[in-house]
């Protein structure tokens, strides 16, 4: 039995650290949370302070009494749980259940999961830290008072099913306000001139107008365009200037959770419920061929840029030794996030082993996992170096045309140190410029060869993207690291939200959700009242009292529920979607079976329709026609023709809308446990999916065999322990 007992939250970091620390501590897994709030009721006893009833979870208790048996026999017993908010509660909660005194040196964390910070852990315990307790505490408290008092309002006021949050539901605000900025946004036109001239060589100079008597001019319209291009047909062109400069990049700093969002969101496709799920695998341990097991990357929830000594000193050394010596600066790189919300209270995510080259370790990772690994670090190595360096050339052209002078610009630059882009490029950075200068000097005669005029119109802002709007989010305040993925999850869970393509859009519901909120709770759906109410959760960390913060802020809502509840009539979910008999818009109700569409002048009109979603942006492969989304009478979604029984197309798989290169047969997309692929529709095309696997008669034959094998192996092992075991009592 080993003398000390160390409890973590998951088994893959149980296993990592038990290598580590050896045979005299035994470490376990609390999976989790413990206990927590009733799921059936609010939990919380508002006229009792906000006192909250926490309850061992259902699927707990058996580990509850394991975890208590454990620790009577241990000689000390160590919590070891995740190094934030959320693992301080847990083990606040464990050391509650196994009668452990919080003020007991009894906690321990680990930013990296290595050996050596393992170790060092280890020869640090401290108390419980109950400021953090409390300030995950008032979330929690806080987030399950406002979903179970606005849930049931939405509810009686909407429909059922639905739910509301502190975060979720501005969150949602933020993409409709979005929405209706892109609908309300009126075009503009502009025009550009790209000018192709040649120089005395006969060497093109592509230059784009930009203003007029040496200011900028926007040119409005077609005449305009038309005017400036006649005059310049008899204009004198030459070149008024020629500017050489050296342009540096800097390099990026090491990711913060949610920069490394939104970069894989932008560069590996990943949603940000997945970068967090394969990041939590490479922090808590990996099986690498020929060293075991290795936490890989320092922990993933954080939104600090700083590194610690070691991991600096570590990078240099690699850098010298690998990259070679003019790549490292004169000083280390240091990085410190801006603004008053940041926490700094791990370091920035980082590899933990910088000579752990991803290629090295491939084979022992999953793909996902490899791109992920490859993308930290190469993010942390680029940001340890020397900027890169470019030569800059700006090319300024002037036409003097009969009533003023146009000004045309070319610019191009060329890389001569490659630096820190060695190993990182930003999502919208390309590695070679497309524009070439050819040599010129300051008053060169110029010829006018070609002249491109172009319409244009301004663009409305686009809609966010999980990258987006996680970058918003974090730039307003709301939310923190932690709660990023959680939120957009459950919003396109909610169906409050959904995409299309990358982008996030409000469905209608979302939108009548939000103009509900709107109107009754302005402050719950306001960027800036949610963002302070962050702040005020993050004060209690540094031992603000936290039913004061709770008290404050549920006088105020307490009111506006009440005045919402009496003023605010049942509103249904209206839908585009015609009444075939009265002409009236439906609505969305829902019923045994489901969501369906009903007339709203019902009794007077009971005319019901099925709830079709509109495939946007992709046709009929059969007639061109609309696509449509149903469901079949088991529930299963299919894909058919909105012509139905004209056109029978009908597919379990989504048509992409493309077609396939082999054989012209339409693109399907097959969906997977990790996401989905593209295959051809036609089975007896190559680019088809693969058929799954079927168990021949000798291969079923054979595993029935093997397992009647076991089976009398098994019997007869008992039957001889028996046997042994009598012998030796008779002897």
């Amino acid at each position: 039995m080993a003398q000390n007992l160390i409890i973590v939250e998951s088994p893959a970091k149980a296993k990592t650290i038990e290598k580590y620390l050896g045979s005299e501590y035994e470490v376990i897994a609390s999976m989790g949370h413990l206990r927590d709030l009733p799921k059936k009721t609010m939990g919380v006893d508002i006229e009792n302070n906000f006192t909250p009833k926490y309850q061992i979870m259902p699927e707990r208790k058996d580990l509850v009494k394991k975890l208590s048996q454990l620790a009577k026999e241990a000689d000390r017993v160590y919590l070891a749980t995740d190094p934030d908010r959320e693992g301080e509660a847990i083990s606040w909660h464990i050391a509650t259940l196994l009668n452990i005194d919080e003020k007991d040196p009894c906690r321990v964390t680990f930013n990296e999961i290595t050996k050596t910070a393992v170790t060092e852990a280890m020869k640090a315990p401290r108390a419980i830290d109950l400021d953090l307790v409390d300030a995950q505490q008032a979330r929690r408290v806080l987030d399950r008072i406002v979903g179970y008092k606005l849930s049931p309002f939405l509810w009686k006021k909407i429909r059922k099913g639905l739910s509301a949050g502190r975060v979720q539901s501005v969150t949602v605000r933020m993409i409709c306000d979005r929405e209706d900025e892109i609908n309300r946004f009126v075009p503009e036109e502009y025009w550009t001139l790209d000018a192709e001239f040649l120089t005395k060589d006969k060497k093109k100079l592509v230059s784009r107008f930009y203003g007029k008597n040496g200011k900028k001019f926007d040119i409005k319209n077609a005449e305009v365009a038309s005017m400036v291009a006649n005059e310049l047909k008899s204009s004198d062109i030459t070149v008024k200037s020629v500017k050489k400069t050296v342009k540096k990049r800097q390099a990026f700093p090491p990711y913060s959770t949610s920069t490394l969002q939104q970069d894989a969101s932008r560069k590996l496709n990943f949603t940000s419920r997945k970068t967090m799920s394969v990041a939590q695998t490479l922090y808590e341990g990996v099986e690498v061929a020929g060293k075991g097991l290795l936490g890989l990357i320092t922990y993933m929830r954080t939104d600090s840029l700083r590194v610690s000594q070691d991991a600096i000193a570590a990078a240099k050394e690699y850098t010298i030794a690998n990259i070679g010596k003019e790549y490292y600066p004169d000083k280390p790189n240091v990085y410190k996030k801006k603004g008053a919300n940041t926490q700094d209270a791990h370091e920035a995510i980082r590899p933990t082993y910088i000579d752990l080259e991803p290629d090295q370790i491939k084979g022992s990772l999953t793909n996902d996992q490899y791109k992920l690994y490859k993308l930290i670090w190469n993010r942390f190595l680029s940001s340890q170096l020397k900027p890169a360096l470019f030569d800059v050339i700006t090319v300024e052209v002037e036409a003097n045309g009969e009533s003023a002078v146009y000004n045309f610009r070319s610019s191009a630059q060329n890389m001569t140190f490659d630096g820190c882009m060695k190993f990182y490029l930003s999502p919208d950075e390309e590695e070679d410029d497309k524009v070439k200068i050819p040599p010129v000097a300051d008053g060169d005669p110029l010829t006018l060869s070609k002249l491109k005029d172009k319409q244009n119109f301004t663009t409305p802002p686009s809609r966010y993207t999980e990258a987006s709007l996680i970058k918003a989010l974090e730039e307003k305040g709301i939310g923190r690291p932690s709660t990023y993925a959680p939120t957009i999850f459950t919003v396109l869970s909610r169906e409050y939200i959904e995409k299309e393509g990358k982008a996030l859009k409000p469905t209608s519901l979302g939108t009548l959700v939000t103009d509900v909120m709107k109107k009754s709770f302005a402050n719950i759906v306001d960027e800036k009242f949610t963002a302070t109410m962050e702040e005020e959760l993050d004060g209690i960390e540094s031992g603000k009292y936290w039913k004061d913060v709770l008290g404050a802020f549920y006088k105020d809502f307490q009111k506006e529920l009440s005045q919402a509840d009496e003023t605010v009539e049942k509103t249904p979910e209206v839908t585009d979607v015609l009444c075939d008999k009265c002409g009236a818009n439906m609505v969305i109700k829902s019923g045994k079976f489901g969501k369906f569409l009903a007339c709203p002048n019902y009794p007077d009109c009971k005319t019901t329709k099925p709830l079709i979603k509109e495939i946007e942006n992709i046709a009929c492969p059969k007639c061109g026609n609309k696509l449509l989304e149903r469901k079949s009478r088991t529930g299963k979604i299919f894909y058919g023709c909105e012509k139905y029984p004209e056109c029978d197309f009908a597919s379990w798989d989504k048509p992409t809308g493309k077609t396939c290169e082999k054989c012209g047969s339409y693109m399907i997309v097959k969906k997977y446990q990790r996401g989905g692929k593209e295959y051809c529709s036609n089975e007896a095309c190559e680019l088809s999916a693969p058929k799954p696997k079927v168990k021949t008669e000798k291969a079923t034959k054979t595993t029935k065999a093997t397992k009647t094998a076991k089976k009398t192996t098994t019997k007869t092992t008992k039957t001889t322990k028996k046997t042994g075991q009598k012998k030796s009592e008779k002897e």
